[in-house]
């Protein structure tokens, strides 16, 4: 006798005493589903997960690269049998008569011959709710066949349209769509390996030809990267993916390869070689319109921007992609919310961001801010409204020399509390000659408490 789905242990068991039973990782199978579809990567990037135990993959376009349909096909199952998994495939024009033939053993379905091919299976091979198929089979509706030949209205209001929904997406009068699971890109080229590789400089070798080839249909379009992976496809399955993001969009091959050098290095020792890879693929991601700059007579474009941006791309690359920030302005008078720090790339362009970051507000602001300000003792001040004459800042007692001042500050009152106070900044310089920049909260007599002073910052 046949096991089947749902049998308890004890009569599966005394069927088949030696049965070994293994209790069940729902999550531990989701994660083998979703190594394999990766691995399916390999021969579309149209990779959706069906289910917890398929995988749709739409074929368009990608079956002459392997010799036709049956040639990847054969290659598929072929290599999934080396790596230990016993798999079925199905092949047809739609997703649900691929579905049936992969669950049903069918021999690869010709556009046009869908309906022939699911009329002797089980009602199953639809796809329909369990609930349906056994109202269906309860009235003598069996196969697909006949839920083909009966007439569709008195089957809509009995058993509902998702019956005939499902069956006009395996018949073709439907278009069913895949979502896949990972973005497609919008440009990529690969190189298929008769000798996998496994050495870093291979693999930044190759990563260079690829990038060449790319450079050439960047070009047509007008378009620089802006988003780049390299994708490794090892010869037992697992695959590793390298990602790689630009402040500009490029196109230079030479600078492509830079960047996964940096990012081959801070991976090594994460990356497993394995056996080899035996598929190498570079895809662009994300990619922008490139103005193409004005260059000087010895062929250097004139644009000063573009070492800083190669330079922060590289060290993004290594550290991640926080290493590098840029301040940005924001609308706001409070000295510490007026710039936030957000990673380079994702920073406004070039030279008109710092313009943008030197150019607001006063000039006379401090190289250092301290975050937060950090309290400071006033032994003598010049009441109501001036400047100390004598502090303690850290321990250290600080005679004034010269201040200038105050450049009052009033509180946001849309989003501060009620009783936030105004500030009154101080630019000192003392004895030393060293300058700070102090500021006192509140006003001497304004109110019952006394005003506090704070140091926010120092000056080169």
């Amino acid at each position: 006798m046949r096991l089947k789905r749902g049998m308890g242990i004890a009569d599966a068991r005394a069927m088949h005493p030696s049965l070994d039973v293994v209790e069940a990782d729902p999550e531990a199978d989701r994660r083998l589903l979703e190594s394999l579809a990766d691995w399916c990567d390999r021969y579309t990037p149209l990779v959706a997960l069906e289910g917890g135990d398929g995988l749709f993959l739409d074929i368009t376009g990608c079956a002459h690269l392997f010799g036709g349909e049956r040639a990847m096909l054969d290659d598929l199952l072929l290599r999934l049998f080396h790596q230990g998994f016993s798999a079925r495939a199905g092949l047809a024009s739609t997703p649900g008569a691929a579905w049936a033939g992969a669950r049903f053993s069918l021999s690869p379905i010709a556009p046009g011959d869908e309906a022939a091919a699911l009329a002797p299976l089980p009602l199953a091979a639809l796809r329909i709710a369990p609930e349906t198929r056994s109202g269906l089979e309860s009235v003598g509706l069996r196969t697909a066949g006949v839920i083909m030949a009966a007439p569709r209205a008195p089957l809509a209001r009995r058993f509902g349209k998702g019956l005939l929904i499902r069956l006009d997406q395996a018949l073709g009068r439907i278009d069913e769509a895949i979502s896949p699971r990972l973005p497609v890109a919008d440009l990529s080229a690969e190189r298929h390996l008769a000798e996998p590789i496994m050495l870093t400089d291979h693999i930044e070798e190759l990563a260079f030809i690829l990038a060449t080839t790319l450079k050439k249909g960047l070009e047509r379009r007008g378009e620089g990267a802006r988003a780049l992976e390299l994708a490794l496809f090892r010869v037992d399955g697992a695959v590793s993916r390298i990602a790689v993001g630009t402040s500009r969009p490029l196109r230079e091959p030479r600078l492509v390869r830079r960047l996964f050098h940096e990012r081959l290095t801070a991976a090594e020792g994460v990356i497993d070689a394995g056996f080899g890879f035996d598929l190498v693929r570079l895809s662009v991601l994300q990619a922008a319109r490139l103005e193409i700059g004005q260059a000087d007579l010895g062929g250097v474009e004139t644009d000063e921007g573009e070492e800083l941006a190669v330079f922060a791309d590289r060290v993004r690359a290594r550290l991640g992609q926080t290493a590098v920030l840029r301040p940005l302005m924001v609308e706001s008078r409070i000295p510490e919310r007026a710039a936030i720090a957000v990673p380079f790339a994702e920073a406004a362009g070039g030279p008109a961001a710092r313009e943008q970051v030197r150019g607001h507000g006063p000039a006379d602001r401090p190289i250092r801010l301290f975050r937060p300000p950090e309290p400071v003792e006033v032994m003598m001040a010049e009441i109501p409204e001036g400047p100390p004459a004598r502090f303690r800042w850290r321990r250290a007692l600080h005679d004034v020399a010269r201040a200038e001042g105050p450049e009052r500050i009033a509180p946001e009152w849309w989003r501060e509390k009620e009783d936030a106070a105004t500030r009154d900044y101080f630019r000192i310089e003392d004895a030393k000659g060293r300058r700070y920049w102090l500021f006192r909260q509140g006003f001497y007599g304004a109110t019952e408490a006394t005003p506090r002073w704070y140091m926010h910052g120092i000056f080169a």
